[in-house]
């Protein structure tokens, strides 16, 4: 499989690498939400995306909706607890996610979702993560963006104003407290000239 992504001006290198993660800036939210954000976390993530286009067996999925059965607008992979993941540097990811929300979270991040968003007709609706302990407990999702920048829009479930922000380029954002409770999360659809991007969501066991 491939495709074209134009790189990023700022992360010419093809070395692998993640930055400390005590740069991380916190905005809290309403309802005991709040998200984390590290923008260029990964260095070298042009040359990841790279290869996770080419080597991760991206699968499509039809999904019911309404009446009618349809192509899920985006590719995806599933790594469960204790798999190898595609590369090296995502597990060192994991890891070291895990150790810094260790006292906060108090259990370690285990599986791994990727979403591979091909242009800007691929998306995900609103929705959050509430299938499994999510939809009860407080939690966390760290999601790291490789490739062009979306945008990820954040929403209160009882309503109110949408939080933007565009990840691409090695971005980490991590959604903690009541996020995936009490407020929504989506990719839109984008009319713009946009190109692919591919979001490694990293998860505590029974977090879907």
């Amino acid at each position: 499989m491939s495709t074209h992504l134009q790189a990023s001006l700022f992360d010419q290198t093809d070395e692998l690498r993640l930055g400390p993660l005590g740069g991380m800036r916190r905005t809290p939210l309403d309802d005991g939400a709040w998200i984390d954000l590290l923008p260029g976390w990964l260095h070298g993530a042009d040359a990841l995306f790279s290869r996770l286009v080419d080597e991760v067996p991206w699968r499509a999925e039809r999904r019911q909706m309404y009446e009618q059965v349809v192509d899920v607008p985006r590719l995806l992979a599933y790594y469960r607890a204790g798999e190898a993941l595609p590369h090296p540097i995502l597990d060192e990811a994991r890891d070291a996610l895990g150790a810094h929300y260790a006292a906060e979270l108090g259990e370690p991040f285990t599986t791994a979702g990727l979403c591979y968003y091909r242009d800007g007709r691929d998306s995900v609706a609103w929705h959050g993560d509430r299938i499994g302990r999510g939809a009860r407990e407080n939690t966390m999702v760290a999601i790291l963006s490789v490739g062009a920048p979306r945008d990820l829009l954040l929403r209160p479930r009882r309503g109110g104003a949408t939080v933007r922000r565009p990840l691409g380029h090695g971005d980490l954002i991590v959604m903690g407290g009541s996020c995936q409770r009490t407020w929504e999360h989506a990719v839109p659809k984008s009319t713009r000239a946009t190109g692919p991007r591919i979001s490694i969501q990293f998860r505590p066991q029974g977090v879907n």
